[in-house]
């Protein structure tokens, strides 16, 4: 078992999808929350709507850090009048420099009409080449399942991201089918 700084278990809590595709972007988190080798509750919302429906948001890591960051960015957000880049940034440095905020080991994965974007406490802000972001344990098999759906398939936005995740629950045991989805 792994520990974290507080050497407790390490939380496997989620997987996160975006993808962008055929003008939309759909979201997609599972609502799995796991601690060690236990599932300690099937349906965690995990995605989120901000800014006025403009932007969709999505955590990965515990559940306390994802209230504080969540509160963090949609204050970020209000402040730059939805200018997700610019409050994407601004959360970021934040993140970096607080000394609370720098000891959470999480990531989002943030969209709205024009950008989606990975966050983390390192200072990164990544916009991926193809609009399809995987965050958390099943992070990879979504996005990898999603990149294959979008280039041999005629399926929306929202149905890759469905699909995607069903085939990341059945690859990696910290998801599960418990989908919360939305979509822009």
């Amino acid at each position: 078992m792994r520990l974290t700084r507080a050497t407790g278990p390490r939380i496997h809590s989620t997987t996160i999808l975006a993808v962008r595709h055929q003008g939309r972007v759909a979201m997609a988190g599972d609502g799995q929350v796991s601690l060690g080798d236990r599932i300690m509750k099937h349906t965690a919302r995990k995605v989120r709507r901000m800014a006025g429906d403009r932007v969709l948001a999505g955590f990965a890591g515990s559940a306390a850090d994802a209230f504080a960051l969540f509160a963090r960015f949609e204050a970020k957000l209000e402040e730059f009048s939805g200018n997700l880049p610019r409050a994407a940034v601004e959360l970021a440095k934040d993140w970096r420099t607080d000394r609370a905020l720098r000891r959470l080991e999480a990531l989002m994965a943030v969209a709205d009409g024009e950008h989606s974007l990975i966050l983390s406490g390192t200072g990164d802000i990544i916009e991926p080449d193809d609009g399809i972001i995987g965050i958390g344990s099943g992070g990879g098999y979504a996005a990898a399942a999603a990149r294959a759906l979008v280039g041999h398939s005629q399926l929306s936005a929202r149905e890759i991201a469905q699909e995607a995740m069903r085939i990341a629950a059945s690859l990696c045991v910290y998801t599960n089918e418990q989908i919360t989805l939305e979509e822009l």
